[in-house]
């Protein structure tokens, strides 16, 4: 019996001598891709600076993107503010890493400046699930509606609308127009519409599609994982469903959520929004403990899965290939750039007037943490 064991002691004497020989080699690896991740941002910066350009970043690409953005001088933040930072900056080139229609409405609020995305492919489930010349015919059936379009829509569906809102700023403009006695149409996300009917009866005709992500969340999930963590305040991003939006101890756009965070009364929370926004949930709020809010059951491969794929198409070396020539930047006829800046201007006006309507970051905060 000892010789017919030996053969199976030496693999096992083989295999440890190779791991044991194999642990600097990875170790070595491991070094080698830092030096080479460092160096590819050094590239970024150094091209950032050359083009006159400034990087912007949504909460939701890459955490790597969204520190570079802040250690160049960028800033971190939803759509909106990314434009509104793009537009009172004084670089002549914005990179926005987002989706298409984030670089539309920067290029729409600073028609004269360049504006190159890592990625133009990079797109938006709410975006495609409302095409202009649809959405222009259902607007000529309902003249009497006054047209509210979500900032997830592209610049030829703002330009058809009277007011673009964000999800910070939905609730007190529509609740403003309720008291005007205007009848709204909505578009696009159903999710966040029905929330803003609910919460101020207005008068809406609500436009069919979701984000890809927030509609996945399941609310019965939701209740299960609860149970599991009893003391977690639930945090809910409008645009997820109702069955979810119920079960919130706080529903707001992602700064709000941001902002509970860092301030509510608990260490634990459960968050149902894009997964990418916990990298500043966790600067911002490193000693509290985050738990994704589940999108299938508990036999899914992925349980909680709630990363938007078109926000993963941006990356560092794609940044790199834009500001290299890699990348047309966004054109837009003037005419609907004209058309579109109205309803954006109008919404800027209104909170301008109406400067609680949305709600300041905190102090203590990061710098450049916009409203979402």
């Amino acid at each position: 019996m000892g010789a017919m064991n030996a053969p199976l002691e030496a693999p096992v004497r083989l295999h440890q001598s190779t791991a044991s020989a194999e642990a600097p080699a990875v170790k070595a690896n491991e070094a080698s891709a830092r030096l080479a991740r460092s160096n590819l941002k050094q590239q970024a910066r150094e091209l950032l600076a050359q083009h006159d350009a400034v990087l912007v970043a949504h909460y939701y690409v890459d955490g790597e993107l969204q520190d570079l953005a802040l250690e160049t001088g960028g800033c971190v933040a939803d759509s909106l503010e990314m434009a509104r930072f793009g537009r009172d900056h004084a670089a002549r080139t914005l990179v926005v890493a987002g989706v298409r229609f984030m670089g539309e409405t920067a290029k729409i609020l600073s028609p004269e400046k360049r504006v190159l995305m890592p990625d133009l492919e990079a797109t938006c489930s709410l975006d495609i699930g409302c095409p202009a010349d649809a959405f222009a015919r259902f607007c000529d059936q309902h003249p009497d509606r006054t047209v509210v379009v979500y900032a997830n829509t592209s610049a030829a569906v703002k330009a058809r609308a009277d007011w673009m809102v964000t999800s910070s700023c939905a609730l007190p403009i529509v609740a403003h127009l309720k008291e005007r006695g205007e009848k709204v149409l909505w578009a696009p996300d159903r999710h966040l519409g029905s929330y803003v009917l609910q919460q101020t009866g207005a008068d809406m005709l609500l436009w069919d599609a979701t984000c890809v992500v927030h509609d996945e969340f399941k609310g019965i999930e939701l209740e299960l994982l609860r149970r599991e963590h009893p003391r977690a305040k639930v945090l809910v991003h409008p645009e997820s469903p109702a069955g979810v939006i119920e079960q919130a101890d706080l529903v707001g756009s992602t700064t709000q959520l941001l902002r509970a965070v860092a301030q509510m009364d608990a260490d634990e929370f459960i968050v149902a929004t894009d997964a990418g926004l916990f990298h500043r949930m966790r600067q911002i709020a490193p000693g509290k403990t985050l738990i994704e809010a589940p999108t299938a059951g508990t036999s899914a491969t992925c349980k909680a899965c709630a990363h938007c794929p078109w926000m993963a198409m941006n990356s560092v070396e794609k940044l790199v290939h834009c500001l290299s020539g890699g990348t047309a930047p966004i054109e837009l006829d003037a005419d609907v750039i004209r058309d579109a800046r109205t309803c954006i201007e109008r919404m800027l006006e209104f909170v301008a007037q109406h400067p609680g309507a949305t709600v300041a970051p905190a102090s203590g905060f990061v710098p450049h943490l916009g409203a979402a």
